[in-house]
Formats: structure tokens, sequence, C-alpha cells
């Protein structure tokens, strides 16, 4: 067994990039060919994550160089829009990210349009909200990205009433490539150590806005991205694009 290490951590994790690259670079292209028609339409790309996956939505938006139209989905918006109480939201008896029947009142809190696409992130892909939300969405007729991890999802049974995982639901899916359990290190006994989700998503998520960028550019779109405030006109032209998605993102 390899010594827990910076050094190891850096080397495992430099391979598992390498292996997501190589593996998922025709489905992270398809999933940007999605995004860009979203934008070049106008419309808005909604980002739910379960669990520490709802980084991947703020990775994505508010931030230079970032898509003006990516919506951060947060289970919590039902306590926030009045829809259940706190009490109900926290009950750790019954987890809300694992409950089902419930993606279909999360669809309906949004001003969703039929040009708007959805990417959906859970490493197991078995829990009720973000299953339940990519059946609303394929249902109303949006396409929809999944990011999970193969390994974990096949690993484990849905918690789902009608049997089905995430992964079902995509039109198109992209593996995290992340080991079951997410942590990556050995440490010699049962457990492991030095999960990877966040920083695999990241990767997929900035890899997802580059590709849309390159497509959009090919076809003379405008980027709608925000920039830098310290260039000349940027205020004024980042001022527009939060004006273009207000009330939407």
């Amino acid at each position: 067994m390899k010594e827990i290490t910076m050094d190891v951590f850096y080397d495992e994790l430099s391979g598992l990039l390498d292996t997501l690259l190589e593996k998922e670079e025709k489905n992270i292209k398809a999933g940007a060919e999605i995004m860009a028609e979203t934008v070049a339409n106008g419309g808005v790309v909604h980002v739910l994550g379960s669990g520490h996956s709802v980084g991947f939505a703020m990775e994505m938006r508010d931030r230079v160089g970032s898509l003006a139209c990516i919506h951060k989905i947060e289970t919590n918006d039902f306590v926030l829009k009045g829809k259940v109480s706190l009490e109900e939201f926290k009950d750790n008896t019954n987890p809300f990210e694992r409950r089902a029947g419930v993606g279909d009142q999360l669809y309906d809190l949004y001003d969703v349009r039929p040009e708007d696409c959805f990417i959906i992130i859970s490493n197991s892909g078995i829990n009720g909200v973000v299953i339940d939300l990519a059946v609303a969405a394929k249902q109303h007729g949006h396409k929809v990205i999944v990011v999970t991890s193969w390994q974990h999802t096949s690993s484990e049974d849905s918690r789902h009433p009608s049997g089905f995982k995430l992964y079902e639901k995509g039109d198109v899916v992209i593996d995290n490539c992340g080991p079951c359990g997410d942590a990556l290190i050995e440490t010699g006994k049962i457990e492991k150590i030095c999960s990877v989700s966040s920083i695999t998503g990241a990767f997929i998520a900035q890899a997802l806005e580059c590709e849309t960028g390159r497509i959009l550019k090919e076809k003379g779109v405008e980027l709608p991205i925000y920039w830098d405030e310290a260039l000349e006109g940027a205020k004024e032209h980042n001022e527009a694009l939060r004006a273009q998605y207000a009330l939407r993102v």
C-alpha cells in the first residue's frame, strides 16, 4: 500500500483526470451541444446537484468567464418559497434529497421555458429528488445532462419507487470516473480518504462551459459570459446580462 501523502493524492488524482478526459470527452462535447443550443435560443441551463454536488452549479455561475444563463436549483428553495417548513425540510429521519414525489414540485417552483435544458448531478444517482426532477424535465420535453459516478451508481440499488437510476433519464450521461464512495486513497484499513467528486465535477463543469463557448463562437453567436470588471465597458456589459436573465437565474 502507498503512503498517505499529498504527492500520492496528486498522482492518483492526475491519473483519474486523465482517465476522465479520455473516457468522457465525447459525452462532455455532446452535453455542450445541448447547452449551446439552449444558449443560442435564449434559454437557461438549470443545474441541480444533490449533497456536495451543489458545488457543481456554483462552479458554473456568477464569476468572471462564466455563462450568465446558469440557474442553480437548490432543494432548500422549497423552504425559501414557502412550500414546506424548515422543520420538515430538516427532518433527518426522511432526508429531503432521498424523497420521491417532490421533483415535479421543484420543477414548478421556477420559470422554466421550452428552450431550457437541465444538468442534474448525483454521485450515486439513486435518490428521489434528482430522479424525479429528471423525469419531470423529460416529461416537459427538455434535454437532460446527467453527471454521476458509474462505479457508485452501479453498486447500489435505486431508492426511487420506480427502480430507475438517474443515468437512465439522461440524454447525455457523463461519468465523473470517481470510485464508489467517492474517497480515493487507501489507508490500510477499511476506510479511504480524499474524496474527489468535487474536483472531477469542477473539471466537467468548466469543460462543459468551455466547449459550449467554442460551439457558440463557431456559430457566430455572441457569448453571454461575464467579463472581468477591470476591462473597459465590463460593468455595463455585465449589468446588461443580469437584466437579460433577471428573475430566471
